[in-house]
């Protein structure tokens, strides 16, 4: 009985310690040629599964898969103060006009490296080795976090609900600290 309730603590420990984390302000960008607001459903999900997760989305976008319009928006993003996160969806695979990944890399001050490496493991966990064929990505940009996930909608919720959604407020948290 002492193991059982000594399990419990530690579990609310951790449960603890993510709460303090606070409400994030987020950016949705979709990364498509051929998404409209109407059948952005990748971005709907995103934006649904952050505010049931308690944040705020405070703008989305749809953008082309143009190194310079990705560029442009998450520079945007990274000047406006009242922005804590970014989460793209759309443009994480290997196919000539998936640039996404290699965009924002280029902004990452801070790569988190188990983001893209969990989602993978995770993925292969339900598509099995085309899960190597993502280069979903995450870290940090000055104050600001940067999520990139693939633009299957199943692939959105997969990343969301596993990581993103229950790490943020904590993420955001130790961001402010």
């Amino acid at each position: 009985m002492g193991n059982h309730h000594h399990s419990e603590k530690g579990a609310d420990s951790v449960t603890e310690h993510r709460d303090q984390g606070r409400a994030a302000a987020c950016l949705v960008i979709t990364v498509s040629d051929s998404r409209t607001p109407e059948t952005d459903r990748s971005g709907d999900r995103m934006a649904t599964l952050l505010v049931e997760g308690g944040h705020h989305v405070v703008a989305r976008r749809i953008i082309p898969d143009e190194p310079e319009e990705i560029r442009k928006a998450v520079e945007s993003a990274l000047g406006d103060p009242s922005i804590d996160v970014i989460l793209t969806n759309g443009g994480t695979g290997i196919a000539p006009r998936d640039i996404t990944t290699d965009v924002i890399a280029e902004f990452l001050d801070r790569p988190l490296s188990g983001f893209g490496e969990l989602f993978r493991s995770l993925s292969f966990a339900e598509i099995g080795s085309a899960a190597m064929l993502s280069r979903a990505i995450g870290g940090v940009s000055g104050n600001t976090l940067i999520f990139s996930l693939p633009g299957s909608t199943k692939a959105v919720d997969l990343g969301m609900t596993k990581l993103v959604v229950p790490e943020l407020g904590h993420l955001i948290g130790l961001m402010h600290s």
